[in-house]
């Protein structure tokens, strides 16, 4: 071959340039004709001149053969057809490794023989100049490799959880499946598998072109899943089946036990080379193991860690893909499940035995899940699952889940708790292109199974009123919540005024809730209020109601006091549950300048039972502080006159049941006539509602009741209207010293 430019450098070899070295023999040995360099292999790595023929690869050969099985020789002389001698002179590294081997090609002289010696001392300086360029060129291309390595390691770690997963990847099974092949890959394995049996994860991979050998896989996980889980770090096993190790594996194992950020055991990831590949080495060990832990990160995002279900983001990413994918007239229904008093399991026998039978719960629900279906634990104690099912056949479904939690009651002979769940079902509607209207309707049915008496299965049933109204009530909340946040709340005032038998005494107003639609329509109490109690919306419209009220009545205090005039405000019974609602009660009315006798606070007989200490501290507290108290829909409960004794009230308004049936029904016209009598006896004001009348108000004044309210008394107008009937003075007279508001 022609000699190349002196820019040229060595094939094999980047950056060492062969021109400098060749000019330096030829100077040290003239009678020089050719210089070439082979590899470890025999292959030809650089040669000045075309060189060809048996003769000189035969002997190149014998040379390596000879400069293997003698690392201490210098090399040797052989002489090529017409009797041309070549001297073949092995480089090595400071380890006596083989780097290449060096021809170079004389004439013959007739004087004397060739002695490789001789030849060999002239052109020693320049062998080695070479083989310390050949070994720093060798370091360098080792290093690149090495960085290199790194680099594309580094880029392999930094790229996984990058790529957005397509529009039908449901959770994080294409994140999983990515990072599997990416490791394949990167670490040059045939074969690999990622097995996490709890949360039915089971992904096997091959390299690009390979078919994944799966009864290998099958046949082996079991072992290796022994051998890792004893481990804290990932094995390598390179030795495959031979004579001496029938036991050996057929391939060059690499596998290891993934584990929870927690150290709890969850499955296995293996990856496996032929066995006439190249060994793995502890780097691939420690670059499969990173990998491991991100595998880890993604199942743990994906998958609830005390149930092994779906978490709650990732079943909604699989419930899109589900509608995306759907086929036609494959009916879907869901199960909304809750665990009943569950706090009382927690507060008998500890937080961890409640934790460990929702894990159980979750496991159970998870192993009796039919081809197709999925769940998740979407909250606390409450779970959900998605079934590829007729809602009659998701009903027998939720009916052997409701029967088989039994059997996991917690606890052994006396000391087992009793343990049950209540299941709402409902279809997801073929049309439907929104998952959370069904699961409302499943929710729905759920709070019904639980009202009806826990540990029982519910269907959503349009038929089924209470369960429709639920359901109904599910959206007013959400509207309720924004009517609060976008202000869309008022008060009416409907007037009550003082009938025969009270000639002398003050009307006042009661202050009714009315909320403003989307449309700009108002919306009554009975359209949004049973929405706001059964979702404990209700201590946050009280909190709005007294700060309103108070807001609107300072800035007319001087106006206002000394009037024959008051106010009467409703509050829940859930704000009695809300121990910061009384201080904040009794903080805003002793701070606002108002005379606390125009205020009259009226709150439910039946809210008061159920609550009756709590009741009876902020009605003291009030009455303490000049406000007064009334008792609202009195006569409905069944312990009024016992609890109406230590209730502190001074005012009690008959349940509007009574008062419509007065003229026509005796039983009602005794009760009236008996609660104005025993009320008269205690000193109590009494006031009758829903008098709708001229009649009915007349039979109410007879029978001795002090106040009437109704559509016959007057109708609720605006508060805002009422309060502009009352001038804003310029300078308020200062009110007298209030009472204490203990």
């Amino acid at each position: 071959m022609a000699e190349p430019a002196p820019s040229e450098s060595v094939p094999g070899q980047p950056g060492v340039r062969f021109e400098p070295y060749v000019r330096l023999i030829r100077s040290l040995l003239p009678r020089t004709t050719a210089v070439a360099m082979f590899g470890t292999a025999g292959e030809i790595i650089w040669s000045t001149e075309t060189l060809s023929g048996p003769d000189l690869i035969n002997v190149v050969d014998d040379a390596l053969l000879a400069a293997s099985t003698n690392p201490a020789s210098p090399g040797q002389l052989r002489l090529l057809e017409g009797g041309l001698p070549v001297l073949l002179c092995p480089l090595r590294d400071e380890a006596q490794k083989l780097l290449a081997l060096l021809a170079v090609l004389t004439r013959a002289e007739e004087r004397r023989a060739p002695e490789f010696n001789f030849g060999y001392s002239l052109i020693a300086p320049a062998l080695e100049c070479l083989r310390r360029e050949l070994i720093a060129q060798t370091t360098i291309a080792e290093l690149n490799q090495t960085v290199g390595g790194l680099d594309k390691d580094l880029t392999l770690l930094l790229a996984q959880g990058v790529a957005e997963p397509p529009a039908g990847s449901a959770d994080g099974a294409h994140e999983l499946q990515m990072l599997l092949q990416q490791t394949i890959e990167h670490l040059r394995a045939a074969t690999g598998a990622l097995l996490v049996p709890e949360k039915n994860v089971t992904l096997v991979r091959a390299a690009p072109g390979r078919t994944p050998d799966t009864n290998f896989l099958m046949r082996a996980h079991r072992r290796l899943l022994v051998q890792s889980q004893a481990q804290s770090e990932l094995i390598v096993l390179n030795e495959t089946q031979s004579a001496a190790a029938p036991d050996a594996f057929p391939y060059r194992v690499l596998c290891g036990a993934l584990r929870s950020r927690a150290g709890r055991h969850l499955g296995l990831l293996t990856l496996v080379r032929e066995a006439s590949a190249e060994p793995f080495t502890e780097r691939d060990a420690h670059i499969a193991a990173i990998l491991a832990r991100k595998a880890i990160g993604v199942i743990e995002s994906a998958y609830d860690a005390l149930s092994g279900l779906y978490t709650r983001a990732a079943f909604e990413r699989r419930v899109r893909a589900m509608l995306a994918e759907r086929k036609v007239g494959q009916a879907w229904s869901v199960l909304y499940i809750d665990v009943d008093q569950l706090h009382a399991i927690n507060e008998k026998s500890g937080m961890h035995v409640g934790d460990a039978v929702l894990g159980q719960l979750g496991g159970f629900i998870r192993q009796r899940l039919p081809p197709g279906a999925f769940g998740a634990r979407i909250s606390g104690d409450r779970f959900v699952v998605l079934l590829p099912a007729s809602v009659r056949d998701a009903e027998t479904f939720a009916e052997s889940l409701r029967a088989g939690a039994e059997r996991l009651a917690p606890g052994q002979g006396e000391q087992r708790r009793a343990l049950s769940v209540s299941i709402g079902v409902a279809l997801l509607d073929a049309s439907a292109r929104e998952f959370e209207h069904a699961l409302a309707a499943a929710e729905t049915a759920c709070k019904a199974a639980k009202d009806r008496g826990r540990n029982r299965v519910e269907v959503y049933e349009q038929a089924d009123a209470s369960i429709v109204r639920r359901f109904a009530d599910i959206g007013v909340a959400d509207e309720v919540r924004q009517a609060i946040e976008q202000g869309r709340l008022h008060l009416d005032a409907q007037l009550i005024l003082p009938l025969a038998a009270a000639e002398g005494a003050r009307p006042h107003y009661e202050l009714l809730l009315r909320m403003t639609n989307e449309q700009g329509k108002s919306v009554g109490p009975d359209r949004f209020l049973s929405a706001a109690t059964r979702y404990q919306l209700m201590p946050l419209i009280d909190r709005w109601v007294v700060n309103h009220v108070i807001d609107a009545l300072t800035p007319r205090a001087g106006v206002l006091e000394g009037r024959a005039l008051g106010f009467a405000i409703n509050f829940s019974g859930q704000s009695l549950n809300d121990d910061s609602f009384g201080d904040l009660l009794l903080e805003r009315i002793g701070g606002s300048g108002l005379d606390p006798e125009l205020l009259c606070f009226e709150l439910t007989e039946n809210a008061t039972v159920a609550n009756l200490e709590r009741a009876e501290e902020l009605m003291r507290r009030l009455r303490h502080l000049g406000c007064g108290v009334a008792l609202d829909d009195f006569g409905t409960g069944l312990s009024s006159l016992s609890c109406l004794r230590q209730l502190p009230v001074t005012m009690l308004k008959i349940d509007g049941s009574f008062v419509r049936d007065v003229l026509k029904d005796p039983r009602a016209e005794s009760m009236v006539r008996a609660i104005a009598q025993l009320a008269r006896s205690m000193s109590i004001t009494t006031v009758a509602e829903y008098i709708e009348t001229e009649a009915i108000s007349l039979k109410i004044a007879e029978l001795g009741v002090d106040y009437g309210q109704g559509f016959a008394i007057g109708r609720p107008i605006p508060l805002a209207d009422l309060l502009t009937e009352l001038p804003l003075p310029e300078a308020a007279p200062a009110r007298r010293s209030m009472r204490g508001a203990g």
